[in-house]
């Protein structure tokens, strides 16, 4: 992990509310990391019920194969999550620790390999040994709590510097249930999904359909909308569970996305899986600034999100924010590279309240001092507009420094 901690890191977090149904362990396997946890394993009650996205990778790592292929029975009693190795791009090898572990767990747990699901995140291309996996699962099935959420998201952490935790409380039927999820991530970060790996939790008692179409729906304005380097990892999980035991203090059974006593639950979650994805590009690695790109005037929504993403991922952007240069030139640049539908003299810019072009050129009242100054900030909003349509998007990133080199130049030592 790094030394140097985000400037967006909690100075403290909230008595997060546990979920009815889940309990957390997390232990010190040494997959990779001395002296600090590395293992997570979470366990369900009976009823558990599961959805999931996954990485558009077509190099995807052996957990998220077996995720997949599980993912259709609905049904999940244990998740297991390691850090420090990614399980991906090691053949059969990585097959077969993902199956081994899977039977560990579920000797543990009392379950079926089938209902345990799993996500590993760390380095690429080296061989993990299931061994200490059979060495802890027993004990942390004993030992697990419901109260471990900040655990369970420390266990998770690779290069993050702080963990990444939320949680919301909503009604269905009048009855309180609530929300909770953590999250990892601070580098390959361009997902076409959800970020490195998320996990949240729920008593509600939603089917597993209902679920999925949420999560997808869900993900697409919030971890589909953010960006740290433009990397879609290997790896790249966000998986939802509802143990349903809500249901035992009166709230009633969802199985459709569209039923009308889930639009405050909808609400919510994706609520939460907003401030998991900020919170991911908050800790993107080497970052001193959090950027919101937002473009407006675009042909579609579509466009809007490419030209967006064009933006955001663009070094030469992202190294200017990180100079506090108001480079205004550069987001030009990025615009009329993305491939959308633009017009040089339709196009204005503003970085936060200050416009800085418009019709083609400068603004006439453009101010170097008061835009320099406004690029200090620590949280920047790009904004553009086409002036072609009524399409617009919003994404998320962060600046561009030398220590992002610095951690990924060493990042297998």
């Amino acid at each position: 992990m790094m030394d140097a901690v985000s400037p967006f890191a909690p100075a403290d977090y909230p008595d997060f509310p546990s979920v009815e149904g889940v309990r957390f362990a997390t232990e010190a396997a040494g997959i990779k990391y001395q002296g600090r946890t590395d293992v997570l394993l979470t366990l369900f009650d009976p009823g558990t019920e599961v959805a999931g996205v996954f990485t558009t990778s077509r190099c995807p790592s052996a957990p998220v194969e077996w995720c997949r292929a599980h993912l259709a029975g609905g049904k999940a009693r244990a998740l297991v999550v390691n850090s420090g190795n990614a399980n991906a791009f090691t053949g059969m090898k990585g097959r077969n620790t993902v199956k081994a572990t899977a039977d560990f767990a579920a000797e543990a747990v009392g379950c079926a390999p089938e209902e345990v699901f799993l996500a590993s995140t760390g380095v690429i291309g080296e061989p993990m040994d299931p061994a200490p996996f059979g060495q802890v699962l027993k004990g942390m099935t004993q030992a697990a709590s419901d109260n471990r959420l900040l655990d369970a998201a420390r266990a998770i952490m690779t290069t993050d510097t702080f963990p990444k935790a939320a949680s919301r409380t909503v009604g269905i039927g009048g009855v309180p249930v609530t929300i909770t999820g953590i999250a990892k991530g601070a580098g390959m970060i361009a997902p076409d999904m959800a970020t490195m790996l998320s996990f949240i939790f729920t008593d509600a008692p939603v089917s597993a359909k209902a679920l999925q179409a949420m999560l997808s729906k869900g993900v697409k304005d919030t971890f589909n909308a953010i960006t740290v380097d433009s990397d879609t990892s290997t790896s790249d999980t966000v998986m939802l569970f509802a143990t349903g035991k809500a249901a035992d203090r009166g709230a009633p059974r969802i199985e459709e996305a569209g039923d009308r006593k889930l639009s405050g639950f909808k609400k919510a979650l994706n609520d939460l899986l907003r401030e998991l994805s900020h919170s991911v590009v908050k800790d993107g690695e080497g970052l001193r600034k959090f950027v919101e790109v937002q473009v407006t005037g675009a042909t579609s929504k579509a466009s809007a999100r490419k030209i967006g993403k064009s933006i955001a991922d663009s070094p030469l952007v992202k190294t200017a924010v990180a100079g506090e240069d108001a480079n205004w030139g550069r987001v030009v640049m990025a615009v009329g590279k993305a491939g959308e539908s633009a017009d040089r003299d339709k196009l204005a810019i503003w970085f936060g309240d200050i416009r800085v072009a418009v019709g083609g050129e400068r603004d006439p009242d453009y101010s170097e001092d008061a835009a320099s100054a406004y690029m200090q900030n620590a949280e920047i909003v790009i904004r553009v507009d086409l002036g072609l349509g009524r399409g617009r998007d919003t994404v998320w990133t962060c600046d561009l420094t030398k220590e992002y080199v610095a951690i990924n130049g060493d990042y297998r030592s």
